[in-house]
């Protein structure tokens, strides 16, 4: 068997193989050994810092929103003319939205100063930002509307969840209140959803206090001041009886003869109630207003017509004092 020569081309390719598989790994190596020495000692620190920095900041901005809440919620709760649940719900959805908007602030300052203590070169990125939110913001511009009009409803306390509202001319019960669109229930059942940016008129009538006006019609002959005085004491029986003293805000008020109608005295009073209350207090009072108008003989006016079924006329006299007297006969005659 005859012995392979030394300076063979195979062999002297494998050793050159292997010299430079080795050489680059130990170089890279070495590299990467005094990069990560040279980024512990310089850079690793303002990384620690930064990540501490904005650990506390996370727990103050926790801290401080819990705080702000619980003060808002024990002062309405010492305020006897608000409703201490619903001022709850709107205190606690303003400040969890605002808690929300604060914590996405800090994450994309917090990315950012990480990525420059990294080394990486966060001005593209910003570049980039910059236009996907504004193409974003152009096609978003409705949504975006949606919601800072639903903010500033909430902050403002325009409307809250259990209201009675009227929305672009559409009343109804107010079921739900998001920061996109408001909810709306009629009283045939009927749902209806609004956007919050399209809501260009809004009424609330239940807010703090209700009132049911009356415009209440009696007959030319009746004395305007005794009619006024049994509305009266209809109203201070109803603000006493037990069932309806609890709804009433007293005095009820009667403020005077308001129209001269073509065919009765239009006297103008009000009530006015808890929240809600004002349609139950006003039937109750119209009833025993009525009653009461039956026992004093109080007339309240009401049109009347005549009408003739099939019967020929065939004279009409007019008699006036007996200075005029006349007959209109038919022109058959």
């Amino acid at each position: 068997m005859e012995e392979q020569p030394i300076d063979q081309p195979v062999d002297i390719e494998i050793n050159n193989d292997q010299v430079f598989e080795e050489q680059p790994i130990e170089e890279l190596i070495a590299e990467f050994a005094v990069t990560g020495k040279e980024w512990v000692i310089n850079d690793l620190p303002g990384v620690i810092v930064v990540i501490a920095i904005f650990i506390i900041l996370f727990k103050v901005v926790s801290i401080v929103f819990r705080k702000i809440r619980k003060n808002l919620i024990n002062r309405a709760e010492k305020k006897e003319e608000v409703d201490s649940n619903e001022a709850a719900k709107r205190i606690n959805t303003l400040t969890s939205i605002s808690h929300g908007f604060v914590r996405v602030l800090l994450w994309i300052l917090f990315f950012m100063m990480l990525l420059q203590n990294v080394g990486i070169n966060i001005g593209p990125i910003l570049a980039s930002v910059g236009i996907i939110s504004l193409a974003v913001g152009f096609g978003a511009q409705e949504l975006v509307r949606d919601y800072i009009s639903g903010f500033f409803m909430l902050l403002e306390d325009q409307i809250r969840a259990g209201d009675v509202a009227i929305l672009n001319g559409t009343g109804g019960f107010v079921e739900k209140i998001e920061l996109r669109t408001t909810t709306l229930r009629d009283f045939s059942g009927i749902v209806h959803v609004f956007q919050n940016g399209k809501i260009n008129s809004l009424s609330n009538m239940t807010k703090e206090w209700s009132a049911m006006v009356f415009d209440i019609g009696v007959a030319y002959k009746e004395d305007v001041d005794e009619v006024m005085d049994i509305m009266k004491q209809v109203g201070d029986e109803l603000c006493e009886d037990p069932d309806f003293k609890d709804l009433i805000l007293p005095p009820v008020e009667i403020f005077g003869l308001d129209d001269f109608a073509d065919s009765a005295l239009v006297i103008k009073a009000r009530i006015r109630t808890k929240p809600i209350q004002q349609w139950t207090v006003g039937r109750e009072y119209r009833k025993r207003l009525k009653k009461a108008f039956d026992q004093k003989n109080v007339e309240i006016p009401f049109p009347h017509r005549t009408i003739y079924w099939g019967e020929e006329i065939n004279s009409l006299k007019v008699d006036a004092n007996n200075h005029i007297k006349g007959e209109i006969r038919s022109k058959n005659e």
